[in-house]
């Protein structure tokens, strides 16, 4: 400890949100260079490590083989794909000293691809997984939270080349196999849900997530075992509702009345109900976005959906990508004068103002549950002025439906098994199916058996190695330190000198050597340092055993420290060596 380049903080980092982020800097395993962007210390770069070699032994069991890209990429395989546009201002773009456009990859597809097409050519090659374990870099919009959500950061990416489908769904639960046994062995609590694709295209998705309070992903699950990402999470349509009887559309005054509550108030003051009070549920709330599309034209959408829901953010944003909602601004009502701020409806006067079908041609998209039959309360695209009783089906139609209202706690599951719960995690890994995108864009063909060019289909397949270390250290700290499980931890066991005079700092050194000879990592702290900072040290590191060489020592006995459930135990001097590899390994002799 005397020699291990490491400063360990009384005081948590300014800039510290998370439990991972707070003790990863305090115990020196990272440390801030910019914004998102982090230098490894030893300490790190051990836990790393292991981490990567879990990684690395699963993939290596299942047949894929490991290849390394460079991260400096050119332009022109990225354009092919569309991703050069696609990914925004999420990406890292340079310009070479020559004009040459170039990136920093945030993922490596389009080179896997171009290295397969340029090396194999018949289907007697596949199937075929490659993986790297390399550094990406994103230009994040908010990094976030130390190495949870950072501008740069370490992934490994694997690709499967197949056939066809059959043979590339065998590679994808192979992989997605591999995921459980990855996560498994890191030694966090997780889950497996249903996910969006993305930029990243394709069909089937699934995203591992660590079960985590301060996880940035919301994800829901059923009584039936559903589980999905909230980007992907599909709400059930309820059947049509017949309105042969239902009343005829009429317009009434409501001043001051642009929000729902103030609505909903309104209402029941002045057009109140025989059957119950109105409710936000009761609305047909019409919000509207400016699309601002890759290109970057700009088009107004506007979203109807119930009263007593929000859009979400990240539901929209997964729904119109590679396009980016951008607010309407007061510019944008002046531009479009039809739609009336506070008042936007499907119709004015009886005729049709949104959709395709409608004077004003802007696009209009509804909520699953505004449904055939359904009864609004909406804006009548008149200042000061609602429509009441306006029928879905009957008085407005849309141009199709969007999917982004947020999920709520109780909603039903999309498989009918009963109400959603909804929980925080942490993405740890994500497996696409991505099919013929990658390879049809890139020309990738080989001879089938009967001599004719066939399209590869692909999968893909990625883990965020620099993310398991913070999703780790978040699912296991405690209010003390780092608490490592033993299979990432830096080292197996840590040796305090706490005592004064030579034997004891002479018997530490012993026990610290005889360990190391028996192949246990081992830190052996022989600092000067008092007893209660070398204590204090010991829990920030999270080493899982902890000997401590101290006053016991003078009858014989050194303290053996379980880090992880805080149980102590007193053990002869002379079997504490034995003790403490038993304790980690209980079938060793």
């Amino acid at each position: 400890m005397s020699q291990l380049f490491v400063r360990t903080l009384r005081e948590d980092p300014a800039d510290a949100e998370v439990p991972s982020h707070r003790w990863l800097v305090r115990a020196g395993y990272v440390r801030r260079v910019a914004p998102g962007i982090y230098s490894w210390l030893p300490l790190g770069l051990r836990v790393l490590h292991k981490v990567e070699t879990i990684v690395r032994e699963e993939m290596n069991a299942i047949g894929a083989q490991e290849v390394h890209f460079p991260a400096l990429l050119p332009r022109e395989p990225y354009e092919a794909t569309g991703r050069w546009t696609e990914y925004g201002p999420n990406i890292f773009r340079i310009v070479d000293r020559k004009g040459s456009d170039y990136l920093l990859g945030p993922t490596h597809e389009e080179m896997f691809t171009l290295m397969v097409k340029d090396m194999y050519s018949s289907y007697k090659d596949l199937p075929l997984s490659l993986y790297q374990i390399q550094t990406k870099y994103r230009d994040e919009a908010r990094p976030r939270a130390g190495i949870l959500r950072g501008r740069e950061f370490v992934m490994k990416d694997a690709y499967s080349f197949d056939i066809d489908d059959e043979a590339m769904e065998r590679s994808y639960n192979a992989h997605r196999d591999a995921y459980v046994k990855i996560f498994d062995r890191l030694g966090f609590d997780y889950v497996i849900v249903q996910a969006d694709a993305g930029a990243m295209g394709g069909s089937a998705s699934e995203e591992f997530l660590a079960i985590a309070a301060n996880g940035e992903d919301t994800f829901v699950r059923s009584p039936g075992d559903y589980a999905a990402n909230v980007e992907a999470v599909t709400t059930p349509t309820p059947d049509a509702i017949p309105f042969d009887d239902a009343p005829a559309a009429h317009v009434e005054s409501t001043p001051d009345s642009p929000t729902i509550e103030s609505l909903v108030a309104l209402s029941n003051a002045q057009f109140a109900r025989a059957d119950r009070e109105w409710t936000a549920a009761d609305t047909l709330k019409n919000v509207v976005f400016m699309l601002r599309g890759v290109d970057g034209s700009r088009t107004p959408l506007v979203i109807g959906l119930p009263g007593d829901r929000e859009v979400d953010p990240k539901r929209l944003e997964t729904a119109v990508a590679p396009a980016e909602a951008e607010p309407f601004t007061d510019a944008d009502f002046e531009a479009n004068p039809e739609l009336v701020k506070g008042y936007i409806g499907p119709v004015r006067d009886g005729q049709a103002v949104l959709g395709e079908e409608g004077s004003s041609k802007v696009r209009y998209l509804l909520d699953p549950r505004v449904v055939s039959g359904t009864r609004w309360i909406t804006g009548a695209n008149l200042a000061g002025h609602h429509v009441y009783d306006l029928v879905a089906g009957r008085d407005f139609t849309a141009d199709g439906t969007i999917d982004v209202a947020e999920v709520r706690e109780g909603d039903p599951a999309p498989d009918g098994s009963g109400p959603l719960t909804l929980s925080r995690g942490i993405e740890m890994g994500h497996v696409f199916q991505l099919g013929r995108k990658y390879a049809e864009a890139l020309g990738l063909k080989v001879l089938d058996q009967n001599g004719k060019l066939v399209t590869v289909t692909m999968g893909s397949y990625g883990v965020g190695v620099s993310r398991a270390v913070a999703a780790v250290a978040e699912g296991t700290a405690d209010d003390k330190g780092l608490c490592w499980p033993r299979e990432i931890a830096p080292f197996d066991v840590m040796v305090l000198a706490t005592g004064k005079g030579d034997e004891v700092a002479q018997e530490a050194e012993r026990i610290a050597g005889e360990l190391d000879e028996l192949g246990v990592a081992t830190l052996l702290d022989d600092r000067k340092a008092s007893p209660g900072v070398k204590f204090a040290d010991s829990e920030i590191l999270g080493v899982p055993t902890i000997v401590v060489v101290g006053r016991g020592l003078a009858e014989g006995q050194v303290e053996i420290r379980d880090r992880r459930t805080g149980a102590a135990r007193n053990v002869a001097v002379a079997d504490a060596v034995h003790q403490v590899v038993t304790d980690i390994d209980p079938e060793t002799p």
